[in-house]
């Protein structure tokens, strides 16, 4: 069975499982006796195990299914929740994520078996007392204490074996082969019970031959059958292989079995032509404390998709939508289907008042156009909370590395972004809150000495400010100590004595956002190598975005992150400097303002306007892009005022062309490392227009 083609969904609700997992691991460890939580990990752990067993990865297929048996404990009350059970649960979550990374990258789940999680896993499951007592107690040697199958239960008894068949399974035992019966019975909740049959036929299949099945194969497959058959297997697996095997597929409750001795078929008699066959069954049912061996390479590998020579890391390339929204997009392709055809009637048309004709069905398909721009963009509109959940399960990590006493608070994790920015947001901000846990906040004791709380607290917020999308991470820490940064900065030689003496505190604490710089005495695996606050501003402004940092020492420090919230298609304002058409994105425009030259001031040698109580500084797009203006000296100037967080600036150009919708493309490497060159677009007459970065002139 080729399961290649459900790679990328597998992927895709593998991540929502692990978080899932990470979500409610940290929520037991909050709350150990909370029936719900422990009943949604036990879910998710069944659900890995299924899809893992079904795509053919084992050894994932085996830490899911330890992990299960945990719970499933925990849900008996046999056991319960403590402190180290939660840290080995969060070290399977690793391992499952390794898993998951190769799987991606690769096709393939890797070679690490994991087997010391496994044990401590297993470990788990002891109760407490005397181990030497409890392992004596494990043992199942003597058929007495063997776990045996029900009557009810033991359904392989009831087959009739023809002649045939018992020659067959008579031989292979001759052979040295086992011969066991199973009864499988499916959940009252499955839909599909003869796609859950064909699948553990097939999971049967890899590790030896299906003799005989009750009711027959036909019928199994046209589901007629209530909730449960039986299948005779000949194999060399042991009986534990088969039975994991088999539980491993979704939606399946359990799954029973023995060995079978098939005896020699006695000389028929007229009485005993009416009578079954006799079937000596030996029980064996294996102990519930072992359940992995190795399977075969040759039986394992005809699950697992096939590796290609030239094969590419899968990435995840799936968006769930809301069924509305999906509604709403295709009455609107509907529309311009519609609105197009209109068009090319009424220009067919040679009767007067055509073109009034055409004008109307133009705006009726820019209004469509429009839109449909803003369905499609709600479509690729995921919630960031994808990203920020998994970083309360770092903070805990780091509260027990760095030995600090911190907690996270999270809010707006329902807003939405981009998912190409989405994707690119997580690092960034792993590294923000990295440096709030390292660098911001105290130790527990100079917390108490400057009277704070002896729990730091990390806060992560996230909320949209129009086109824009606002994330902040700040803390209630040390803050950032401007001095140090500048003396830190001298000895670096990343700056004169001479200049920073000169340097404002905002341009000191800018320093801090160069490659390699850091102020950290000790380079530690959470921080301190000075490559951090770098990623995050490449990061985010190679994403259209921007960051700054504001703090006050001894009171902690605020770190926004301004984002676009699509990198696709904006709203811009289309201008033209020296005959050259630009485009600035409206996001950065607050007013537009025709000032006369005799407002303009000069404050320390800058020009500036004063504007309803604010000085803003010009700046003259003509001379920051090096070409001729077309406007007379004399003529009243066009101001587009643009805003970036508290700053102000007001854009010189010759001419305004008005509001248009642009597709952003871009440049490559046509245009160096220029930052206020953004991307292009191209326009209705076949023209390109740069885009400029507003951002970069303030």
């Amino acid at each position: 069975m080729d399961v290649s083609q459900y790679l990328e969904i597998f992927l895709d609700e593998t991540r929502e499982h692990l978080q899932s997992l990470n979500t409610e691991i940290l929520n037991l460890e909050q709350d150990p006796e909370n029936e719900d939580t422990i009943n949604e990990i036990f879910r998710a752990a069944h659900s890995l195990k299924g899809m893992a067993g079904t795509m053919g990865y084992k050894r994932m297929q085996t830490l899911t299914h330890d992990m299960e048996n945990v719970f499933s404990e925990v849900r008996n009350g046999t056991i319960k929740i403590k402190s180290h059970m939660i840290d080995i649960l969060f070290q399977c979550l690793d391992a499952l994520e390794e898993y998951t990374t190769n799987i991606q990258e690769s096709s393939d789940e890797g070679t690490n078996e994991n087997e010391a999680l496994i044990k401590l896993l297993n470990d788990c499951l002891k109760p407490d007392g005397d181990e030497a007592a409890e392992e004596e107690a494990g043992k199942t040697t003597e058929p007495e204490t063997a776990v045996q199958p029900s009557a009810s239960d033991s359904k392989w008894n009831d087959i009739p074996l023809d002649e045939a068949q018992r020659h067959v399974l008579g031989e292979a035992q001759k052979q040295g082969k086992k011969i066991y019966g199973v009864t499988v019975k499916v959940q009252e909740s499955c839909i599909l019970k003869a796609a859950r049959s064909f699948l553990v036929f097939k999971a049967v299949e890899e590790l030896g031959e299906i003799a005989i099945s009750s009711p027959s194969v036909q019928d199994i497959e046209d589901e007629k059958f209530d909730l449960d058959f039986t299948i005779i297997v000949i194999t060399e697996s042991s009986l534990e292989e088969i039975l994991s095997s088999v539980k491993s597929v979704s939606e399946i409750e359990d799954a029973v079995g023995a060995e079978m001795v098939i005896g020699e078929a006695p000389e028929e008699t007229p009485e005993q032509e009416t009578k079954e066959p006799k079937i000596a069954v030996q029980p064996q049912t294996p102990p519930a404390t072992k359940k992995e061996a190795p399977a075969k390479p040759a039986q394992t590998g005809a699950a697992k998709p096939e590796k290609k020579g030239n094969s590419k890391a899968v990435g995840n390339r799936t968006v769930r939508v809301d069924i509305e929204k999906l509604d709403v997009l295709m009455n609107l392709v509907s529309e311009l289907i519609i609105a197009k055809n209109s068009l090319v009637s009424a220009s067919t048309q040679n009767v007067s008042g055509s073109n009034a004709a055409v004008d109307s069905q133009i705006e009726y398909l820019e209004n469509v156009t429009t839109s449909l721009h803003e369905s499609v963009m709600k479509v690729r509109m995921v919630p960031i909370e994808s990203v920020v959940n998994k970083f309360p399960r770092m903070i805990r990590d780091l509260t027990k590395k760095l030995n600090k006493k911190m907690e996270l608070h999270m809010s707006g994790e329902e807003t939405e972004l981009d998912r190409t920015v989405v994707d690119e947001i997580g690092d960034p901000l792993m590294h923000l809150l990295r440096n709030s846990a390292d660098h911001g906040l105290e130790s527990a004791e100079i917390r108490a000495e400057r009277g704070k709380p002896e729990v730091g607290s990390i806060y992560l917020d996230a909320y949209q400010d129009g086109n824009n999308v606002v994330i902040e991470v700040r803390d209630d820490g040390n803050g950032i100590d401007v001095e140090k940064v500048r003396n830190k900065a001298i000895e670096r030689g990343t700056v004169t004595q001479e200049q920073a003496v000169n340097m404002s505190d905002k341009e000191i604490i800018d320093l801090l956002f160069l490659p390699s710089f850091s102020t950290a005495k000790e380079v530690t695996d959470v921080s301190g190598r000075g490559v951090g606050l770098d990623v995050v501003k490449s990061k985010i402004e190679m994403l259209g975005g921007e960051v700054e940092v504001k703090t006050r020492l001894g009171e902690g420090s605020t770190w926004t992150i301004r984002l676009p919230l699509t990198l696709a298609i904006i709203q811009a304002l289309m201008v033209e400097v020296g005959g050259e058409k630009y485009a600035i994105s409206l996001n950065s425009v607050t007013t537009l303002e025709n000032i006369a030259p005799s407002d303009v001031k000069l404050v320390q040698s800058e020009e500036v306007i004063h504007l309803r109580g604010s000085v803003i500084p010009l700046v003259r797009l003509n001379e920051v892009l090096d070409i001729e203006s077309t406007r007379k000296e004399n003529e009243n100037m066009v101001v587009a005022i643009v805003k970036k967080g508290d700053k102000q600036a007001g854009l010189v150009v010759d001419k305004l062309m008005g509001q248009q919708e642009i597709v952003i493309k871009s440049l490559g490497k046509f245009i160096g490392k220029s930052k206020l060159i953004s991307g292009a677009t191209i326009l209705g007459d076949g023209e390109v227009a740069l885009i400029l970065d507003a951002n970069v002139l303030i």
